[in-house]
This record gives structure tokens, C-alpha cells and sequence, in this order.
């Protein structure tokens, strides 16, 4: 069994216990807030069981999400496009645009967190799956990074939208913003992103849908929210 530290083992007793989840979100995120020790911004983080079996394509989560008020993390975009949409996507405030970069990524370069490319591009693209996908960073029509309108595209992931998709476990992760967010903006982009998992229930899910929620900062430990919430809306 992993042993913790003495930070984390004695923040860890200021929180309930894993089989009591707390009444109330606001609490919950209020004592990651307070408990929270590393000496950088951490990050809160939200991990969600769901009652689905993924390895049924009929019960794969997978969505988009804007934050109301982002994630707090700069994020680097790239966008794979020619012609006039090179200059829509410099002023959308991509930080990196063009067709050459296909060659830099064959090279070896993978200095962003974020690809768009427009579909007339995907051609060239498709040759860098291998590369690309298993680091999370293959643009996709279902994630909304293969489009022509990549000025609306730059600007939503700029603006803190993030792409969720459920483990071979039943379960999501997803960042939720920094623990020096104020409580009540940690709330709105946990209410964005739970309303928006819901909203992503496949028809084949039988059963409880929402098992659990837990939302952490990087180094602490976890709080559970009573799920019950999630399940009712406006219940928050």
C-alpha cells in the first residue's frame, strides 16, 4: 500500500470519511480550498464513477464543456490551416498557425496542448495518429477541433472549454480551475460541467447513472459529494 505524507495525512483528517459524501458543493469545494498545502496553484479537479460499460460504443461519455470562468491554465493552441483561415486564427489568438507545422509535429515537436484543424487539412493530419492520439491531442469533429470556423473554435478553448471522455473504468476526470479560484466560481464550472455529463447519459445506461463525484486540488486528498445532487435538478 502507498504511504502519504505527513501533509497529506494530516490534511486528510479534517475531511469526512469516503462513506460519508457531503450534503453540499459549495462545503465540499470550500474545504479543498482550505486544505490545500502544495506551495503552487494547484489545481481542483473533479472525478465522476458513472454506471456505464465502455467497452459498449453505445455507452461512451464523451463531450465539451465551456467553463464559465476557465481553468486557470494557459492554454497553447494550434491550428492546422491555409489560406485565409491562418489569419482568422492569428486573430483569434491561436499561438500557433499553418500548414508547416505538420512537418515540425513529424520532426518531433509537440510544444502545444490543443489542436483545431480545418477538415481540408485531416488529410495530412491522418498520417499523425500515431503520434497525436494517444496523447489526447488529435483534433475531432465530436470535440469541435476539425472545423472551418477556427476563430470560434480558438476562442471557446481560450475561453476554458475542455473535452471529457469516460476510462475504460466507468470513470471521468476533468479540471474544474485553481485553488486560489473564489468558492463560488469553482461551483459554477463544477454546475457547468456536472449539468453537461448528465445531459450526456447514454440511452443504453440502465441503472444509477451518477455513482459518484469527487473533487480534489492535485496534491490533497478527495472529498465526495453526495451524488444524490447531481441526479435532481436544481438541487445544488
Amino acid at each position: 500500500m502507498p504511504k502519504h505524507g505527513k501533509k497529506f495525512t494530516k490534511v486528510a483528517a479534517n475531511f469526512p470519511k469516503r462513506d460519508n459524501p457531503v450534503a453540499n458543493q459549495a462545503e465540499a469545494l470550500s474545504l479543498v480550498k482550505q486544505n490545500a498545502f502544495a506551495k503552487f496553484d494547484e489545481t481542483v479537479e473533479v472525478a465522476v464513477r458513472l454506471g456505464v460499460d465502455p467497452r459498449h460504443a453505445d455507452q461512451v461519455v464523451r463531450g465539451t464543456v465551456v467553463l464559465p470562468h476557465g481553468t486557470g491554465k494557459s492554454v497553447r493552441v494550434l491550428v492546422i490551416a491555409q489560406g485565409e483561415k491562418v489569419a482568422e486564427a492569428q486573430e483569434a489568438g491561436a499561438d500557433f498557425v499553418g500548414p508547416e507545422y505538420v512537418q515540425k509535429i513529424k520532426d518531433g515537436w509537440l510544444d502545444f496542448d490543443v489542436a483545431v484543424a480545418t477538415p481540408d487539412m485531416m488529410g495530412q493530419l491522418g498520417q499523425l495518429g500515431r503520434v497525436l492520439g494517444p496523447r489526447g491531442l488529435m483534433p475531432s469533429p465530436k470535440a469541435g477541433t476539425v472545423t472551418f470556423d477556427v476563430g470560434k473554435a480558438v476562442r471557446e478553448i481560450k475561453a476554458g472549454k475542455i473535452e471529457f471522455r469516460v476510462d475504460r473504468t466507468g470513470n471521468l476526470h476533468a479540471p474544474i480551475g485553481r485553488v486560489s479560484f473564489d468558492a463560488d466560481k469553482l461551483s459554477q464550472n463544477l454546475d457547468a460541467f456536472m449539468d453537461t455529463v448528465v445531459r450526456a447519459k447514454p440511452s443504453a445506461s440502465k441503472g444509477t447513472y451518477i455513482r459518484s463525484v469527487t473533487v480534489s486540488s492535485t496534491m490533497g486528498p478527495g472529498v465526495r459529494i453526495d451524488p444524490n445532487l447531481y441526479r435532481r435538478a436544481g438541487a445544488r
